[in-house]
């Protein structure tokens, strides 16, 4: 049924697209329109002047965020009926006092120019920023916690995560990102200081809505945030340790940063009110040094966690095939031979090919006992082979606690020795694998020492959090910009985005 003609299509997909359904806010929302049957709008739209030489019109298509949100507000209808049935409740008294939590998901792709033939592949980058429904919960009078009646299984299913926004634009672009997502910062924050009235289940309703920006890698957070890029001193998204202090105290450390505290210290960036010298006033802001765009949420990615940590690991295992910790500085030629016969190993006995970047997949595979098991067969002295199994033991105990979506259910035992593992953890890069520790370490690893308990105990999970569903969604985007967009500039993101 899917593969028809456009013009039958454009018929089906008008109900299923944002702009179908009625609805208001109350109060109206600040500088947006009030009308409804919005579909898909320039991601552009309200600025005059443009982007270089680039045709505006072909640069961002967006939903407006507002009429987007309703659309998958009325996807649910039939499970926040079904919710309130389970819970006992009389829909027809459960007419206010909803709140929805919505996850925001932005992120970078890389080249996603079309492949046509010969001549150079033109460096095409694109960024994607959506969101997911991850719970609505209604509060009855009488009762002081709110009762959940949906919550997203699979909060990480590129099926929950629905794009807002797709941008041709290179995510180091930061002013050509901000002025594109600004208007979807101005309609968020609109939207937080009002109510959404719609109908639901044949009813009015009205609606409050959470946003938690956590589906940001670190290098977009450090860009929405204001920070310096990820190489700076200030190793930490979450607190304000320096690099050489994270290496020293690797796990005790809580999180300080958030983003009143990150516009305030731009604010003393930008007036430097004691007249301190440059080192000084970096030092007192922590690496703030531009201003902060959009808010997110000071957490940890998941994925980025894991493929953070694996890249860690692949160079310790290399480092020990050399027994690195006997001698100082190798030359490169060494440090070449090294990973080649680790990547001989590994392709021989865990069948992983060697790979350019770091992936996830490549992450999962690599932190397993087996790869442990493999590498330890090219390592000569006992005991360094313990301490590596030690290492990927500890590590294996961890992992479940910021994987899971929710820990207290799925892994209650490894949750509790979270702080005693971590700390079992750190004892042993300190002590066996200082040569690699000492006075530096890196930013996912510090998070995962650090801050792990802190948050999972803020927010009940961080796996559901995490960036997944946006980043199977970029998959979704380079092939239906292959297959199913028309060829032309300005059509194509609009193709895409319906899909």
């Amino acid at each position: 049924q899917i593969f028809q003609p456009l013009h039958s299509l454009r018929n089906a997909e008008k109900e299923l697209l944002p702009g179908f359904h009625q609805f208001e806010w109350q109060p109206a929302l600040k500088n947006v329109s009030s009308s409804w049957d919005v579909g898909i709008i320039d991601g552009l739209s309200g600025w005059t002047t443009f982007v270089d030489d680039v045709p505006a019109d072909t640069i961002a298509r967006r939903f407006r965020y507002d009429v987007a949100l309703v659309s998958a507000l009325k996807d649910l209808e039939e499970d926040i009926m079904e919710g309130l049935r389970e819970r006992g409740l009389d829909d027809s008294m459960c007419t206010s006092g909803f709140t929805v939590v919505v996850k925001e998901s932005c992120d970078g792709m890389g080249d996603v120019s079309e492949k046509h033939g010969t001549g150079p592949a033109v460096p095409e980058k694109a960024v994607r920023f959506s969101f997911t429904i991850m719970s609505i919960s209604i509060r009855v009078e009488g009762e002081d916690d709110g009762i959940t009646i949906f919550q997203e299984q699979k909060p990480n299913s590129e099926l929950s995560c629905r794009p807002l926004c797709l941008m041709f634009v290179d995510e180091s672009d930061h002013e050509t990102l901000t002025a594109i997502l600004g208007p979807v910062v101005a309609e968020r924050k609109a939207m937080m200081e009002s109510r959404l009235i719609v109908s639901v289940g044949g009813l009015l309703r009205s609606f409050r809505f959470f946003f938690r920006g956590t589906g940001y890698d670190e290098k977009m957070v450090r860009e929405m945030e204001g920070l310096e890029a990820s190489g700076s001193t200030y190793i930490c998204t979450l607190c304000d340790s320096t690099r050489a202090e994270a290496s020293q105290n690797m796990v005790l450390h809580s999180i300080t940063r958030s983003h009143d505290e990150n516009l305030e210290r731009y604010e003393i960036w930008r007036t430097n009110p004691f007249s301190e010298s440059a080192d000084e006033l970096r030092d007192r802001v922590k690496g703030v040094s531009a201003k902060p765009f959009m808010e997110t949420q000071p957490t940890l990615d998941a994925l980025h966690c894991d493929i953070g940590n694996a890249t860690e690991f692949y160079k310790i295992f290399q480092d020990e095939i050399g027994e690195v910790y006997q001698r100082s500085n190798p030359s490169r030629e060494e440090r070449r031979r090294w990973r080649s016969t680790l990547d001989k190993q590994l392709r021989k006995k865990m069948k992983l090919k060697p790979v350019m970047r770091m992936n996830g997949n490549y992450a999962r595979r690599l932190m397993t006992r087996e790869a442990v098991e493999a590498v330890c067969e090219l390592v000569p002295s006992e005991e360094r082979r313990e301490a590596l199994w030690r290492l990927m033991e500890l590590y294996l105990q961890m992992k479940p606690v910021w994987r899971s979506t929710c820990p207290s259910r799925d892994c209650p035992d490894q949750l509790c020795q979270y702080s005693y593992n971590s700390q079992q953890f750190a004892d042993l890069l300190s002590t066996t694998f200082k040569y690699r520790y000492d006075g530096k370490i890196t930013n996912y690893l510090h998070k995962t020492l650090a801050h792990v308990p802190e948050i999972v105990e803020r927010d009940g999970s961080i796996g559901a959090w995490a960036s997944e569903g946006n980043e199977s969604g970029n998959k979704l985007f380079r092939r239906f910009r292959k297959m199913n967009a028309r060829q032309s500039k300005t059509y194509e993101l609009e193709d895409v985005l319906k899909h």
